[in-house]
């Protein structure tokens, strides 16, 4: 048999498998748009705009379908009522993580945040107990945000008022605090590792949120084959995960067991006590590749929420003036903001709420998948079936929040300008799997930017109607595009 009629023979033999595979399920699970053999829907969809095209879907085939990235099905869910549905009144059956195959190449299904079954399970527990211990949603937390936010307005008044880039010196603030409750230690903002880190996790949010990661999602097994950027971003997971496991073999060999200082210090003791467990999750390797989740989880999303948020109130002064009056006639020039000073603010907590609202950091959540074979609206999804949760549509929903695609702070207020709360708010997920730092990240996101504001007069170096606020990719996250600004002392 020559070379030809081989590729033809296995080329044959895979459309009748996929579309056996695919007519064998459709009559179970929702319905969608008709897909291509081994390709699937995946030229269907707006590479660069996907929460347009599963919003077009929905139209078309109802709040609950079925696409194809190549061969595998994905159920999409859109809307808050089938997204809570799912989340939250079905939460145990939608608490398996789906498959995201560039980020599984390098983390091996260990950690918090792709890890599955029993050992999510078991990681998420001793992670929220341990971050508990070390004081989140608590005073001493509090205490480390101010003390970093004082730190980044020293910088900011190093700039003298010229024009710069934000990116860095933002996500220098939840980079060190989270550096803080793993290894106990911050880095000047100078730090040569620091930097480096930083710019690491910069370059692969970028680079995850690109069409070319949504193609080798789809088609894993090229990705082994062809270059591209997925091998850079898999460099930097291996540079970021190399200087934790430095960091770690060092907190081993000064660890004391009567006196934890630190997130890798309770999971080393954690994993003595589990010696005698063969099948113990706590491994050196799981360690690493939790704290890493832990470190990239807690820096870029704060940190591009941050330089989002300043991007908005440059494009909207009249915001940045009503903000800057609450915050002056609450708190002062001088006394630093606290987390007590929230409650007595309603136009700058809505004005953050409408921030994240916005700017929809996260479109289509991480994926889900099903734990169990599920009857689902009347459908039946398999067990293991990847599912989307669209963030977008919940966070975008017109009932909800009138004129979506405006920012407008008044979203997250009463008639009688207190704050309102708001079920259809999801910017951390909902459920079992929503993010496990949110308290921190919210803490941050007010006392950050409370005291940005409380200290400086942002200056845009173009008028604000001419200031773009469009995402520059929005495939795993939404990324704001380059700016500089002046930050002028008050």
């Amino acid at each position: 048999m020559d070379l030809v009629t081989f590729l033809v023979l296995t080329l044959s033999s895979l459309i009748l498998l996929s579309l056996w595979r695919q007519s064998s399920r459709n009559g179970k699970l929702p319905p969608g748009p008709t897909c291509l053999p081994i390709i699937g829907n995946f030229f269907q969809l707006d590479a660069k705009n996907i929460t347009q095209s599963l919003t077009s879907f929905s139209k078309v085939y109802g709040p609950v379908f079925t696409l194809y990235f190549g061969m595998k099905p994905t159920v999409v869910l859109h809307g808050y009522e089938t997204v809570k549905e799912a989340l939250i009144d079905h939460g145990e059956e939608f608490s398996e993580r789906g498959s995201f195959p560039v980020i599984e190449q390098s983390n091996k299904g260990l950690g918090i945040v792709f890890s599955h079954g029993n050992r999510w399970k078991e990681i998420r527990r001793f992670t929220l107990m341990t971050l508990r211990n070390l004081g989140m949603g608590k005073r001493n937390i509090e205490d480390r945000v101010q003390e970093e936010a004082q730190c980044l307005v020293e910088e900011l008044r190093k700039t003298n008022g010229s024009p710069c880039d934000p990116t860095f010196i933002l996500g220098c603030v939840p980079c060190n605090i989270i550096c803080s409750i793993i290894f106990q230690n911050r880095f000047d903002y100078k730090d040569k590792d620091f930097l480096i880190l930083l710019e690491k996790l910069n370059e692969n949010v970028k680079i995850m949120s690109t069409p070319w990661i949504q193609f080798c999602n789809s088609f894993p097994l090229l990705t082994y084959y062809l270059p591209g950027s997925h091998k850079t971003a898999a460099k930097n997971f291996d540079y970021i995960k190399a200087y934790l496991l430095k960091k770690i073999k060092e907190h081993q060999e000064s660890l004391d067991v009567t006196n934890p200082r630190d997130f890798i210090d309770y999971y080393l003791i954690k994993q003595k006590q589990e010696n005698h467990n063969r099948h113990s999750e706590f491994t050196l390797e799981n360690l690493t590749t939790t704290v890493s989740d832990l470190f990239g989880a807690g820096t870029e999303t704060t940190s591009t929420t941050l330089r989002y948020a300043l991007l908005l109130l440059l494009k909207y002064p009249e915001v940045t003036a009503k903000v800057q009056e609450e915050i002056h006639r609450v708190i002062g020039k001088h006394r630093s903001p606290c987390m007590q000073d929230r409650s007595h603010m309603p136009y700058t907590d809505a004005m953050i709420h409408e921030v994240q609202r916005f700017i929809d950091l996260i479109p289509t959540n991480l994926p889900h998948a099903v734990t169990c074979d599920i009857k689902f609206r009347n459908y039946l999804i398999p067990k293991g079936t990847t599912v989307l949760t669209s963030l977008s549509s919940v966070l975008h929903d017109s009932k909800e929040f009138p004129n979506p695609e405006m920012f407008d702070p008044g979203h997250f207020l009463d008639k009688n300008g207190n704050f309102k709360k708001s079920d259809y708010f999801m910017p951390f997920s909902a459920g079992k799997r929503m993010c496990v730092g949110e308290g921190m990240a919210r803490m941050e996101l007010f006392l950050v930017l409370t005291t940005i504001l409380q200290n400086f007069k942002l200056k845009s170096l173009v008028h604000p109607k001419d200031i773009d606020t469009s995402a520059v990719v929005n495939g795993f996250a939404s990324v704001p595009p380059f700016y500089e600004l002046c930050f002028i002392p008050f």
